[in-house]
């Protein structure tokens, strides 16, 4: 299979495609009325059925075919929005997704059946009686077949560079009865100001046939997001002719009354992308001053991660090349290793702007869990998002979609009570789930709320007295308390159900945020709800880092926690001394490395300790010396070491050593009780 198979262009678009007609389809459900959304649907559906054809997929094509064709009715007024509709439509959407991707795994009696619940929802809406509508005097319809059309069409300027072949239109309207077309020459510049790729020409047809309204509107499916189309039958009075308006783009496919021309106006651009815009485009220098839009380019993700593993070794000979230069007194050594050193970020700057992706493109698949677990619990429930905006590494975002799963469905499950519960508290019968993001320094903090009852610690804390977790009597905070939601098989639920009560779910959580190098925060309320939040890295691949010794070794931590660094005063010096530090009257503990790594050789006179934060703690860290900044590139660790987790990776120095990256939220875990984080020990023995 080539890189440009036709095939996997189309089942890239085709899933892009199903995902907008999810969208719109939940839109739909809180607003049945907007016929945007509902034409937005339909030419979703249109698209796939012709580009299936297209590509061989009959099944896929027939399929959407009869669902389009339901939903047809639907954009023409016959049959209203249901929540009943929408599921149906969502069930349809879904069954389309499997015969595209693994048409082996479902059977066609499984479309039947959809098609057939479709067709029994839009017959029986259909034949609902009318009431008032029926005491009015019948008007004209719109959708009638007259005697003819005059047809006015005015393009925006950039169809032609999108693809858009305008005298190919014409034909398709020739097709529909006899024509007679006549150009608007109004707007067209003068030769020298001439751009072969802007359209200023615009068009007056004369169709004489029994061609229908939606027939005439069928053939500009594509293009009316980029296009002015007025309709108006042959018997209808003539408009008193008027300047030609200079072409426009309006979403709605309405006439639009023209202004009167004093001046040129300058072309008004799309006010969303055409549908059948290509995702991928190459273009060359723009002919004037107008500005346009940002092209697009389909990559590869294994190309991207290729490229990032090249700048991560770049990095790494780059350190190389400025140690060496530092041995010598060549000053054109010097220049030359300070300008790849700059040219290495720069790169290594825009190959990580590459791999972020705003984290909407999750968000979005969340709102179908919610619409569900709604329908499935009986329990109505509103989904908010914000910050959708919010850039993370398309790797962390990938790994981070199974625990804000869970989390949801804990929220909806556990959090949000039943109506009549609410009910009974005083609140909206309606719950409430919120999944917000923000940029907080180096890292992106996702939370997940619910304005459920809260957590109830003392049930939390009865179920882990009962499994052993912990000793009765044990004094604990809440914040320690919560931590037993996290523990492999616990949960709180009187029952098993099909979504919880078997324990599985909050351990993944916490294990994949750690294995990102993240933590997770808790809030609750009792009666109010309750707080998950999720403190992610922008990025696994290359930081900046804080290069220590301790003893003979060298350490990395990330930059990014660290706030900063003090001299050790002489009454911490001694290993007897406190472990405290006033920094600027706050008491700061600190963990000192030299006895939880071991290290040997006699301690610096002036140790340092490095003040770092993790969450809303800040604890310090004594190193004998700071040996500046590092540019880090992130290397996993063995399989042997799959249990240390005092150290989140290695890295490679200048010199060819390698360095280990300290996890503070692990080793501040480990040394808040006084002992050695879990698997120091297995570390050294290994090492």
């Amino acid at each position: 299979m080539t890189d440009h198979d036709p095939r996997e262009v189309f089942l890239a678009e085709a899933n892009e495609l199903l995902d907008r007609l999810e969208t719109t389809l939940l839109d739909l459900g809180d607003r049945p009325g907007d016929s945007a959304l509902i034409d937005t649907a339909f030419r979703a559906l249109h698209t796939i059925k012709g580009s299936g054809a297209m590509f061989g997929f009959d099944r896929v094509a027939a399929f959407t075919h009869d669902f389009e064709t339901a939903f047809d009715l639907v954009r023409r007024g016959e049959v209203p929005i249901s929540a009943d509709l929408v599921n149906v439509s969502l069930s349809a959407k879904d069954y389309i997704r499997t015969l595209i991707e693994d048409p082996d795994s479902t059977a066609p009696v499984i479309g039947e059946a959809i098609l057939a619940e479709l067709e029994r929802l839009v017959s029986r809406a259909s034949a609902q009686p009318q009431t008032a509508q029926e005491l009015e005097p019948e008007a004209p319809s719109l959708n009638a077949a007259p005697e003819g059309w005059r047809i006015g069409i005015a393009f925006a300027p950039e169809v032609l560079r999108n693809g858009t072949n305008p005298l190919a239109l014409l034909d398709e309207l020739r097709d529909l009865g006899p024509c007679t077309v006549v150009p608007r020459l109004a707007d067209l510049p003068d030769l020298a100001a001439l751009d072969p790729e802007s359209l200023a020409l615009g068009w007056d047809v004369t169709l004489r046939g029994a061609a229908t309204r939606e027939a005439i509107e069928d053939v500009f499916l594509f293009v009316r997001d980029d296009m002015v189309l007025s309709l108006a039958p042959l018997d209808a009075p003539e408009p008193a002719p008027e300047p030609a308006p200079k072409p426009a783009v309006v979403a709605a496919p309405v006439p639009v009354p023209a202004p009167e021309r004093s001046a040129p106006a300058p072309a008004v651009k799309p006010a969303t992308p055409p549908a059948a815009k290509p995702e991928a485009e190459c273009r060359g220098p723009a002919r004037n001053s107008e500005p346009r839009g940002s092209s697009t380019m389909r990559v590869e993700a294994e190309r991207l991660d290729e490229l990032l593993d090249r700048v991560g070794e770049l990095v790494i000979a780059q350190a190389r090349l400025s140690q060496l230069a530092g041995l010598h007194a060549d000053g054109g050594l010097h220049t030359i290793a300070e300008e790849i050193e700059r040219l290495s970020a720069q790169l290594r700057d825009t190959t990580m702007s590459i791999r972020m992706v705003p984290i909407g493109a999750l968000f979005s698949r969340f709102r179908r869990l919610v619409h569900d677990l709604s329908g499935d619990l009986g329990k109505p429930v509103t989904f908010v998002t914000d910050g959708e905006e919010t850039e993370l590494d398309k790797t962390v975002i990938e790994r981070l979609a199974d625990p804000l799963v869970h989390l949801i469905r804990n929220a909806i499950d556990h959090g949000i009570e039943d109506p009549a519960h609410r009910a009974a508290s005083g609140k909206d019968a309606t719950g409430r789930i919120s999944l917000a993001a923000e940029h907080v320094g180096a890292q992106v903090l996702v939370t997940v709320r619910d304005d459920g009852a809260g957590l109830d610690v003392a049930r939390i804390r009865a179920k882990a007295e009962e499994r052993g977790l912990v000793a009765p009597g044990i004094p604990l905070t809440d914040q320690q308390v919560y931590q037993f939601l996290f523990a492999p098989g616990f949960s709180t639920a009187q029952q098993i159900s099909a979504l919880s009560g078997r324990g599985v779910g909050m351990d993944v959580v916490k294990k994949t945020i750690e294995a990102l190098r993240g933590s997770i925060d808790i809030t609750t309320e009792p009666g109010a709800g309750t707080a998950v939040v999720l403190r992610l890295p922008l990025t696994l691949a290359i930081i900046e880092g804080l290069l220590i010794r301790v003893g003979d070794g060298r350490y990395v931590l990330p930059l990014a926690a660290v706030e900063e660094c003090v001299e050790l005063p002489e009454s911490g010096r001694s290993e007897r001394g406190r472990d405290f530090l006033n920094i600027r009257g706050d008491l700061v503990p600190f963990l000192r490395l030299r006895s939880l790594f071991e290290a040997t050789g006699e301690p610096d006179p002036y140790q340092k300790v490095i003040i770092v934060s993790v969450g809303e703690a800040r604890f310090g860290l004594v190193a004998d010396q700071i040996l500046g900044n590092h540019q880090t590139v992130i290397k996993s660790l063995s399989k042997l070491h799959a249990d240390v987790t005092t150290f989140s990776g290695a890295t490679i120095l200048g010199d060819g050593t390698a360095a280990l990256i300290i996890d503070p939220a692990q080793l501040m875990a480990g040394g808040q009780i006084g002992a050695a984080p879990d698997g120091l020990r297995d570390y050294r023995e290994v090492a």
